[in-house]
């Protein structure tokens, strides 16, 4: 018996016209509020569709951490927590949550992503809600991409 080589072909992608080895048309799109006195400040907005795929909100000051990090998508809340709830709930090393505090003696850093990218269809918003005194500044990214 003669072994045959037989013509081997990539895959198709499973849905014609989209990306299947990663997201389309990655990119960073930051908000900054500076100073952020008390109050509720909508820092990213992105119109649909599209992939969420992380964030990172960084303040900078404050004086009791009861500051909000708030992510919608379509219209549904995602994440809202505060710097002291997530303090609090111990979330300040990577877990299956997704959402992780990091901290310097001067700036502290909310994370959030997930193990899956979110699709949103219609709006993605990133806001916070400030309610404490004397935060010098917020300062925040989300990495998405096409669909």
């Amino acid at each position: 018996m003669v072994a045959t080589k037989r013509p081997v072909g990539r895959a198709a992608a499973p849905v014609a016209g989209r990306c299947a080895a990663g997201v389309c048309d990655p990119e960073r799109t930051e908000g900054l509020k500076a100073p952020a006195p008390n109050g509720t400040y909508a820092l990213v907005n992105l119109r649909g569709p599209g992939v969420f795929l992380g964030a990172e909100v960084s303040k900078q000051g404050g004086t009791n951490d009861i500051t909000f990090v708030i992510l919608d998508i379509d219209g549904r809340n995602v994440a809202n927590l505060s710097y002291a709830g997530a303090i609090n709930q111990g979330l300040t090393q990577q877990n299956p949550y997704g959402l992780v505090l990091l901290q310097s003696p001067s700036i502290k850093t909310v994370t959030i992503g997930f193990p899956t990218p979110l699709l949103y269809k219609r709006s993605l918003t990133l806001s916070v809600t400030v309610n404490e005194g004397n935060v010098a500044q917020i300062l925040a990214n989300v990495i998405h991409g096409g669909v």
